[in-house]
């Protein structure tokens, strides 16, 4: 567990030095595209928009796209909401690892005055 306390640390640190550069009020697109530079930066390999398939008693039923699927190892769904984040946006999080079998995920909420992060592991 280790090596994904360090992975999800770097990823953590790549969240902080944007919001602190950027700062709060913005889209979510904007810290999408700011993220993407600080992750090639970090030398972190991601793909954005990870499309991930959902199945139910062996059928496909439908898919879902996570912002970021970092190192094959860590779902990041990013948020840009003042305030304190909805319940709705965890179980999002937590029904993406349910769905892909991934082990980690990231809620970041780019939104307040400093970057709120919420860690998950199943």
């Amino acid at each position: 567990m280790v090596v994904n306390d360090i992975l999800t640390e770097k990823i953590i640190g790549c969240c902080f030095d944007v919001h602190s550069k950027i700062g709060p009020g913005f889209a979510e697109k904007i810290y999408h595209n700011a993220l993407c530079k600080a992750l090639d930066d970090s030398g972190l390999e991601y793909t954005g928009e990870k499309l991930f398939k959902v199945v139910y008693k062996q059928n496909y039923v439908g898919d879902f796209k996570a912002d970021f699927f970092i190192e094959d190892k860590v779902i990041v769904e990013i948020k840009a909401v003042c305030g304190l984040m909805p319940k709705t946006f965890s179980s999002q999080v937590l029904s993406y690892l349910k769905a892909s079998e991934v082990k980690i995920g990231l809620l970041i909420n780019f939104g307040n005055d400093s970057c709120d992060i919420k860690r998950f592991v199943m």
